[in-house]
């Protein structure tokens, strides 16, 4: 990976305090599985050059605005790993004053994991399994917890990933131990066997939402056996609309505020695993991206 910042270009700009690496997205970027039918879906705003990798990517930053519309204020936007950008006001999110910029660089992944809730359809009293305790799948998984009565499963091959489950108001369970007849399952493993395991705990009539994306890997797909006799719902998830039921009422900037609103809880500091200053970042991206335990690793940027 080469350090190199782009043309700033025009808008506000914004001097870079930290950003995200969404490890899921990321990896598949560095490894150069973006299929190349995806590739124009799958640009960022500010991304530099062409899949496949090398390719300037990220889409989770907070920065100060030092000039501009929103000047003085903290936001979040989506752009690349970067020092210093300009971006259209329109684009920008003032982060609430109650959300410490540090932990703002979640705000994409709650805004997926919001879309996901939305897509599943989950309610009240349900029995939900989310299966992958990576970032999307436990932020997916607090959200679940918060509706009444609802009894929530993360679920996950590490077993290392209990604590985590627990702080974030979950049950926890390895494959092996998770329940069955759910009414809602969530899957975010980004594995085949994860997406096996999602049909086979879904109850009669349920709902499964396949919120993973392989990029340009083909899975298998049980769809034998109980699938049609239970009647099973497959839904696909992706934060790139809103699910139809909220698009006449509700706007990416407003879907992307409620994200920001809803990290204000210091428990998701928890989902935070490491930090690196960028000056660092070149020799020990492909580290990140290939480190199992890795959750949300934060960028660190120095400022004048």
């Amino acid at each position: 990976m080469q350090l190199r910042d782009a043309q700033i270009g025009d808008g506000d700009l914004v001097q870079t305090l930290f950003t995200g690496i969404s490890r899921g997205t990321e990896r598949l970027v560095f490894e150069g599985r973006v299929p190349p039918k995806e590739a124009e879906r799958m640009r960022v705003p500010g991304q530099e050059g062409s899949f496949p990798f090398p390719v300037k990517y990220g889409y989770s930053a907070v920065g100060r605005v030092l000039e501009g519309d929103h000047a003085g204020a903290h936001v979040f936007t989506l752009h690349p790993h970067q020092t210093a950008f300009r971006a259209p006001a329109t684009m920008l999110t003032v982060v609430p004053d109650s959300l410490p910029v540090e932990r703002a660089v979640l705000g994409a992944n709650m805004e997926t994991a919001l879309n996901i809730l939305w897509d599943s359809g989950a309610s009240a009293g349900d029995k939900i399994a989310v299966i992958g305790a990576g970032v999307v799948g436990s932020l997916t998984g607090y959200l679940a917890a918060k509706l009444p009565g609802a009894r929530v499963t993360l679920i996950d091959v590490n077993a290392s990933r209990s604590g985590l489950a627990d702080t974030l108001g979950c049950s926890f369970a390895v494959p092996a131990d998770a329940p069955t007849d759910c009414d809602v399952v969530i899957h975010t493993s980004a594995s085949e066997e994860g997406l096996a395991l999602a049909l086979s705990l879904a109850g009669q009539e349920a709902t499964v939402v396949e919120a993973s994306w392989f990029g340009s890997t083909t899975v298998t797909v049980p769809l034998g056996g109980a699938f049609h006799s239970r009647r099973l719902r497959l839904v696909s998830s992706q934060v790139g609309h809103l699910p139809p039921a909220r698009a006449p009422r509700w706007s990416h900037h407003r879907r992307i505020a409620m994200a920001l609103d809803l990290l204000c809880d210091p428990k998701l500091d928890a989902l935070i695993s490491a930090e690196t200053a960028f000056s660092d970042l070149p020799d020990s991206y492909g580290a990140i991206l290939s480190n199992p335990d890795t959750l949300c690793h934060r960028i660190r940027y120095e400022t004048p």
